[in-house]
C-alpha cells in the first residue's frame, strides 16, 4: 500500500471534522481536526515523506499536537485509520453531502436527519418540493427555497474536485507509471490539462509498444479501488478517493491528435472539424486525413498546422476567441509563473496566519519573489482579531525594521480593509494614505442585493488610497455561489479609475473567474495574482492563479505584479 497524497489525507481529516460537526462535537475538537486538513492540503512537502523520515516531524507543523500527529501518520501509512471508519459507521453514507448545500451547517443537516430522515441530496430536494422543510423550527419558507437552490451547486460538489486535489492525484500516477518500462510517451489530457477549476475525472494517454504490461502496471497504482473496464488498448479504474480515471494506448503516430482530440473542449473540437471540412479534410483522434491518407498526427503542432493554425495552448481551447486571435495572428503569450514578481495579498499571525511577518517574507524570497504585501485584516473581522489603526501602525513599525534586515526583497505595508455593510471603510483614509497597499474586500453582508452590494465595490473604488478589490465576487467553488454584483460595472469604474482587481488564486476560490479575467483584459484592467496566504506553503497557490489568468488569456502585461516593486508603485501614483 503506497502512501496517500496530502490530499488524500486532508480530505480524511475534513471527513472527520464534518462527521464530528454534524454529531455536534466539542468545537475545539472538530476545529483542530479543520485545522489540521488546511496545514496538510496547504503543504508542498509529502507528508508521507516527512512521516517515513520520522513522526515526529509533524508535530512542528502548525496546529499538529501529539494525538494528531499518530493519526496523520497511520493515514499516511495505512490509508485508513479507525477512528474515520468508526465515525463512517456512525452515519448513514450519503447524508454529509447535506454539508455541501451552501448555507446548510451541521446544525441544520443534523434536523433535517433526525426531524425527516434525509440522508442524501435527493431527498433533501424531495423534502423540499413537498414543502416540509419549512414547517421545521428554524427554517421557513426562505430557506426552503434557498435550500432548493443551492442544491444543484451540492449536487455538482459531489462530482468534481478541484483542480489542485486532481493536481496531485495525476503527479501521483505519473510517478508510478514512470516506473513501467516501455513508455515512450505519456501525458494527461482532459479538463485537467486545460486547467479548468474543478476535474470530474482524468484522461491519460501513452505510447508504448506493450498495452498489457501497461495496463497491468497501471492496475497496481496504490489508489486504485476498483478495475471498471479493460480491452485491448484502454482501461478505465475507480480510485479510492472517488475520481474516474482513463487510459489509453494510442499509436505514436496518432498521439498528437489524440492528445488534442481527448484535451478538448468539445466546443473547441467542434470548430476544428468544421475548419478541417472546409479544407477537404477529416480530423479525428487518430490524425488529419485528407481521404484514407494521415497527413497529419505525431504532435499536436502537425495537427494544427494541417487546418491553417499555430498550436494553441490548452488553457484557452473553449472555443471563446482562440481562433480569431490564431487567424488574425495576435494569440496572446500567455502569463508564466516565472513572470510574478511579487505576492500583493499575504496574511500573518498579527491576524489569521500561521507564520510570522519574517517567516512569510523569507518564504516568499525563497521561492524566487523580490516582494510580499502584509495584508492583515482590518478590525471589523474580529473573529480573527482584525487591526484597527494602532496595531496597524505597530505592524507596519515591525515591516520598517525586518526590511532594514533583508538583503534584495522587500515587505510591503498594507492591509485588506473591510468594505462596510453600509457603505464605507473600516479605517480611516489618514490611515490607509500611510500604507504602501490596500486590499478591499467584503466579508460581511454578502446577502445583500445585486444594487446595494454593487455601490458598497464602487464606492471603494472611488476611495484614492485603495489599490485593488480582493476576490471580487466572494465565491468558494462548489460551497458558496458569488454574492450578487454587477461585475461589468465594477470592471468598467476600476478601469476608469486605473484600480486593479484580484484574482485569488487560492484553489477554493480563483475569483476572479477565467472568463473575468477576459473582460479585465478587454477593459485594460490590470489583474493582480495573488495568494491570500495564511501560511508559508498557501504560497505555493500562485501557480493556480496563474492557470486560472491563463485560461482568461492574460499575458504577462495584463498581470500587475509581474512588475517589479519600483514599477509597480509608479504605476500607482499615476493612477492615484
Amino acid at each position: 500500500m503506497a502512501a496517500l497524497t496530502n490530499a488524500e489525507i486532508a480530505a480524511a481529516l475534513e471527513e472527520i471534522a464534518d462527521i464530528l460537526d454534524f454529531q455536534g462535537a466539542n468545537p475545539f475538537r472538530v476545529r483542530a481536526y479543520r485545522n489540521a486538513a488546511r496545514t496538510v492540503g496547504e503543504m508542498t512537502e509529502s507528508v508521507a515523506d516527512l512521516v517515513e523520515k520520522d513522526q515526529g516531524n509533524l508535530l512542528g507543523l502548525p496546529g499538529i499536537g501529539k494525538d494528531l500527529a499518530e493519526k496523520i501518520a497511520t493515514l499516511a501509512r495505512s490509508g485508513s485509520l479507525p477512528l474515520l471508519e468508526e465515525l463512517r459507521s456512525q452515519v448513514p453514507e450519503g447524508v454529509l453531502d447535506l454539508l455541501k448545500v451552501p448555507g446548510l451547517g451541521p446544525k441544520r443537516a443534523a434536523t433535517l436527519y433526525r426531524e425527516l430522515g434525509v440522508t442524501d441530496l435527493e431527498e433533501l430536494r424531495q423534502a423540499c418540493l413537498e414543502h416540509r422543510v419549512r414547517q421545521l423550527k428554524g427554517f421557513g419558507e426562505k430557506t426552503e427555497a434557498a435550500i432548493l437552490e443551492g442544491l444543484d451547486l451540492a449536487t455538482q460538489a459531489t462530482q468534481r474536485m478541484y483542480w489542485a486535489v486532481a493536481d496531485q492525484i495525476a503527479q501521483s500516477i505519473l510517478q508510478h507509471m514512470e516506473a513501467c518500462k516501455g513508455i515512450r510517451s505519456m501525458q494527461f489530457a482532459g479538463s485537467y490539462r486545460r486547467g479548468k477549476e474543478t476535474v470530474g475525472d482524468l484522461d491519460l494517454l501513452v505510447v508504448a509498444d506493450d498495452a498489457t504490461r501497461v495496463m497491468d502496471h497501471f492496475g497496481r497504482f496504490s489508489g486504485v479501488e476498483k478495475v471498471l473496464a479493460r480491452g485491448d488498448t484502454k482501461m478505465s479504474v475507480r480510485l479510492q478517493i472517488g475520481l474516474q480515471v482513463d487510459l489509453r494506448n494510442v499509436p505514436e503516430e496518432s498521439f498528437g491528435a489524440a492528445l488534442q482530440y481527448f484535451t478538448g473542449s468539445k466546443e473547441h473540437n467542434i470548430v476544428l472539424r468544421g475548419r478541417a471540412k472546409e479544407r477537404g479534410l477529416k480530423v479525428n483522434e487518430y490524425g488529419v486525413f485528407a481521404g484514407e491518407k494521415r497527413i497529419a498526427g505525431r504532435t499536436e503542432e502537425e495537427v494544427y498546422a494541417a487546418l491553417g493554425l499555430p498550436w494553441i495552448p490548452p488553457e484557452l481551447r473553449e472555443a471563446r476567441e482562440e481562433f480569431a486571435w490564431a487567424d488574425s495572428g495576435i494569440l496572446p503569450t500567455l502569463v508564466e509563473l516565472s513572470d510574478i514578481r511579487g505576492d500583493l495579498h499575504v496574511h500573518s499571525t498579527w491576524t489569521d496566519g500561521t507564520a510570522s511577518i519574517e517567516e512569510m517574507a523569507r518564504a516568499a524570497k525563497a521561492r524566487g519573489l523580490s516582494y510580499i504585501a502584509i495584508t492583515d485584516h482590518s478590525k471589523r473581522v474580529s473573529m480573527v482579531g482584525g487591526l484597527d489603526a494602532d496595531r496597524l501602525r505597530q505592524q507596519w513599525q515591525e515591516i520598517d525594521q525586518i526590511n532594514r534586515r533583508l538583503k534584495g526583497f522587500r515587505i510591503l505595508k498594507g492591509v485588506e480593509v473591510d468594505i462596510l455593510e453600509e457603505g464605507g471603510l473600516d479605517l480611516p483614509d489618514e490611515v490607509l494614505a500611510e500604507a504602501d497597499w490596500v486590499v478591499a474586500s467584503i466579508h460581511y453582508g454578502q446577502n445583500q442585493s445585486r444594487e446595494k452590494i454593487t455601490r458598497r465595490v464602487l464606492e471603494a473604488l472611488e476611495n484614492p488610497y485603495v489599490s485593488c478589490f480582493a476576490h471580487p465576487t466572494g465565491r468558494l467553488i462548489g460551497k458558496r455561489k458569488p454574492y450578487q454584483i454587477d461585475l461589468d460595472a465594477v470592471i468598467r469604474k476600476a478601469a476608469e479609475l486605473g484600480k486593479m482587481l484580484e484574482l485569488n488564486a487560492h484553489p477554493q476560490r480563483l475569483d476572479l473567474d477565467d472568463v473575468a479575467c477576459a473582460a479585465a483584459k478587454k477593459h485594460g484592467v490590470l489583474v493582480v495574482i495573488a495568494t491570500d496566504a495564511h501560511s508559508i506553503d498557501g504560497l505555493e497557490a500562485l501557480r493556480f492563479g496563474v492557470l486560472q489568468a491563463r485560461r482568461g488569456g492574460l499575458s504577462k502585461a495584463d498581470v500587475a505584479n509581474t512588475r517589479s516593486w519600483p514599477e509597480l508603485k509608479q504605476l500607482l501614483n499615476r493612477r492615484s
